[in-house]
């Protein structure tokens, strides 16, 4: 299993939100290209940017930042955030980003995200499922920046493609993302026997290197980790066994 370390940005600034709650912020002092040089210096090929004010209300405050980093070519970019439209998934990928991440769009355009898979190709696209446990136990999928509910479980939103050469699926708890409470091992687990063809990616929740151990157990193919890599709450020589180039 990857580690892949992600950065949110907002405003320009690198945060992180409490159960995906824009009201919930912790604004690092790091800049996002001295943080890409860290993770890259301790073994990352890859780094998960999520343009948050794209995610909320399609903003471009956050994109020259993000072409920028892409032009460096020191690791794999995968981006998200705002990239509802042919237009603006383009232009990421063209820029260099390896692999773009779509939300929101991954259930409102379903028949548009078929035909970016196929015209793309799967290695490049990533579709993020935000999800909020329901009473009854079942993923439900959140979108537009976490703010809403839909009617899908995770489940009935990945049938959607099931004629589409998926690859790669980004699945965070919304309920654990920030929160340093341990991953939903048991919903990845689940992803993973229901879904064993999809290289599934473990967000929210990840507090130490139990948490990885356990999520490569699970069989998730990558793990994303914002709050504990800010605050270095793992120590570097635990972390090595999930970085390619430690």
């Amino acid at each position: 299993m990857r580690l892949i370390p992600a950065i949110d940005l907002r405003a320009g600034h690198c945060v992180r939100l409490l159960h995906g709650d824009f009201e919930a912020e912790t604004r690092y002092p790091e800049e996002p290209g001295s943080l890409l040089n860290k993770y890259r210096e301790a073994g990352a090929d890859w780094l998960h940017i999520v343009d948050l004010d794209g995610a909320r209300d399609e903003s471009l405050e956050n994109r020259a930042i993000i072409l920028g980093l892409a032009a460096r070519k020191a690791v794999h970019l995968q981006v998200g955030g705002g990239l509802r439209n042919t237009t603006a998934l383009a232009q990421m990928l063209d820029a260099g980003v390896a692999r773009a991440v779509i939300g929101s769009a991954a259930i409102s355009q379903v028949e548009q995200v078929q035909a970016w898979l196929a015209h793309f190709g799967p290695e490049r696209i990533t579709l993020a499922f935000d999800v909020s446990i329901d009473d009854a136990g079942v993923p439900r999928v959140m979108t537009h920046g976490w703010q809403r509910q839909s009617e899908y479980s995770l489940w009935s939103a990945l049938d959607n493609y099931s004629a589409s050469q998926l690859r790669h699926v980004l699945c965070t708890d919304v309920g654990r993302d920030g929160a340093l409470t341990g991953p939903n091992v048991e919903l990845y687990r689940e992803a993973v026997r229901r879904y064993p063809q999809v290289e599934w990616q473990a967000s929210g929740g990840i507090r130490n290197a139990h948490d990885l151990h356990a999520l490569a157990e699970a069989g998730a193919a990558a793990a994303i980790s914002g709050k504990a890599l800010l605050e270095n709450l793992i120590p570097m020589e635990e972390l090595q066994p999930f970085l390619p180039n430690a």
